[in-house]
Order: C-alpha cells, then structure tokens, then sequence
C-alpha cells in the first residue's frame, strides 16, 4: 500500500511568510499538549516547517501561545 503524500497547506495556499501573530493558524499545528506537530502528520514541507517552529517558538516567548497545557 502507498502513501500519498500530503500537500503542504503553505505552499498550497502561497503563504510567502508565517506570522508569529497569527495565533490561530499556529494552534493549528501543535498538539492538545502545546508540542508542536511532526511534519509527517501535518504534511507541511521541510522550509514551512523550520519556518512554523520558529514562529510558534516567539509566539511562546511573547506569551502568545502557552508552553505546557495543563
């Protein structure tokens, strides 16, 4: 049985830059525990990934989005 590969929803969508601000999208990608998803389960692409953690790592930093769940 083969796999399809997902599609990366911001390349699919032509997002040119992942906003720390966008809370909403962010949430979208990380786990009821606050953990950021594995690409292999959200389909985003290696660049978006490393992008996306980086943009969920300063919306931590400013209080954005919490770091452990409870």
């Amino acid at each position: 049985m083969i796999k399809k590969k997902k599609q990366c929803f911001f390349c699919s969508q032509n997002v040119a830059d992942i906003n720390y601000r966008e809370v909403n999208l962010l949430s979208r990608f990380t786990s009821g525990q606050a953990k950021i998803i594995d690409p292999i389960h959200t389909g985003t692409c290696a660049k978006h990934q490393r992008r996306l953690a980086r943009a969920v790592k300063r919306a931590r930093y400013m209080g954005l989005l919490p770091y452990v769940r409870q």
